[in-house]
C-alpha cells in the first residue's frame, strides 16, 4: 500500500481519474438538460456505443481523429431525432422507449463491428494537450493541464450549462417545460419544441461521450461502455439536476475507478478480488445516490408526456 502514496503515483492516479470522468460528465450534462425539460433518456448507453463504433470506424479508415469526433456527435444527433420523435412527438412511455434505443444501439454496434471489422484493431488515441505555463506547475500541472482537448471541453461545459439553465431565457423555458408545461404553454412556449431541442442536445453530447471513451484507449470492443450510460443517468440524480453536482459525481466515479486500476497494477488488490473491486465505483455511486436522492426533488413532470389541456 505504501507504494501508492507517492507523489508520482498519486499524481498519475488523479490525472487518470479526471480523464475517466470525462465520458460520464459529457453524457450526464446532456442528460441533465433533457431531464430538466421533462424527458428522461434511458437509451444513453446505446447511443454512446453506436457513436463510439462510428468514430472508431471513421478513424480506422481515415486516420482523422477530428472527423471521428464529428461523426460520433453526428450519430448522437441522429439518435436524438429518433428519441425525440418517439418520446416527444409520439408521446411513448419514456422508460420503455429508452430501453429500446439502448438495445438498438447495443445490437447494431455489435453487428457492425463483427461485419465491418471483426478483430479489434487499435487506432491512435487522442493526444494530451499541454496548456502553456499551467502545465509546468508542480503536481497540479500534470494532474489538470496535461489532458486531452475533450477533457478540457467537458469541464468547460459545466459553467456553460449552468449559465444556460440559470441565466438565459432558453434555460428558463427548459425548466418550465419540466416543471409546469401547461403554464409554459399558456405563455406561448412550445413545450414540444423545447423538449425536442433539449433531447437533441443531450443525445449529441452522449455521442461525444461515446467518442471520448473510445479515444481514451484507442480501441473498440463489443459493449465498450459496459453500461456506463446508465451510470450517467444515475449521476444526474446524484447531481440534483445541476451541472456542478453532475461534475462532482462524475469526478467521484472517475477517481474511484482510477484508484482501483492503480491498486490492481501495483498488486495491492489480489487477482482473486479484482472483479469484485471493479464494481466499487458503481457501488459507491449508488450509495451516494441513495443519500443524495432523498434531499432533492426531481423535475415535477419528468418522464411524463405533455398533452395540451391536461
Amino acid at each position: 500500500m505504501s507504494q501508492f502514496f507517492t507523489q508520482a503515483i498519486l499524481t498519475a492516479t488523479v490525472a487518470s481519474g479526471i480523464a475517466l470522468a470525462t465520458p460520464f460528465l459529457l453524457a450526464s450534462l446532456g442528460e441533465t438538460i433533457g431531464q430538466r425539460s421533462g424527458v428522461i433518456n434511458l437509451g444513453l448507453d446505446g447511443i454512446m456505443l453506436l457513436s463510439a463504433f462510428t468514430s472508431y470506424y471513421v478513424a480506422l479508415n481515415t486516420g482523422n481523429l477530428g472527423l471521428a469526433v464529428l461523426s460520433g456527435v453526428g450519430v448522437g444527433f441522429l439518435m436524438g431525432i429518433a428519441t425525440a420523435f418517439i418520446s416527444v412527438t409520439l408521446k411513448a412511455e419514456q422508460g420503455i422507449s429508452g430501453i429500446g434505443v439502448y438495445l438498438f444501439g447495443l445490437g447494431l454496434s455489435d453487428l457492425l463491428f463483427v461485419k465491418l471489422v471483426g478483430t479489434p484493431l487499435p487506432i491512435a488515441s487522442l493526444p494530451a494537450f499541454r496548456i502553456p505555463v499551467l502545465a509546468d506547475i508542480p503536481i497540479l500541472g500534470p494532474m489538470l493541464f496535461q489532458q486531452t482537448l475533450l477533457v478540457y471541453f467537458a469541464f468547460l461545459l459545466v459553467p456553460v450549462v449552468t449559465f444556460i439553465l440559470d441565466r438565459t431565457t432558453y434555460g428558463m423555458k427548459i425548466k418550465a417545460a419540466g416543471e409546469n408545461p401547461a403554464a409554459a404553454d399558456s405563455l406561448g412556449v412550445s413545450v414540444a419544441r423545447i423538449r425536442w431541442s433539449a433531447v437533441l442536445i443531450g443525445c449529441s453530447m452522449a455521442g461525444l461521450a461515446g467518442t471520448s471513451l473510445l479515444l481514451y484507449d484507442g480501441i473498440f470492443q463489443q459493449n465498450l461502455t459496459q453500461s456506463e450510460g446508465f451510470i450517467a443517468v444515475a449521476l444526474v440524480y446524484f447531481g440534483a439536476w445541476t451541472a456542478v453536482g453532475v461534475m462532482g459525481g462524475s469526478l467521484l466515479y472517475g477517481l474511484v475507478a482510477a484508484v482501483v486500476l492503480a491498486w490492481k497494477a501495483l498488486g495491492i488488490i489480489p487477482l482473486s478480488a479484482s472483479d469484485l473491486a471493479a464494481t466499487a465505483p458503481a457501488v459507491l455511486t449508488v450509495l451516494a445516490l441513495l443519500w443524495v436522492g432523498r434531499r432533492f426533488r426531481q423535475p415535477a413532470v419528468l418522464g411524463k408526456p405533455y398533452e395540451r389541456g391536461e
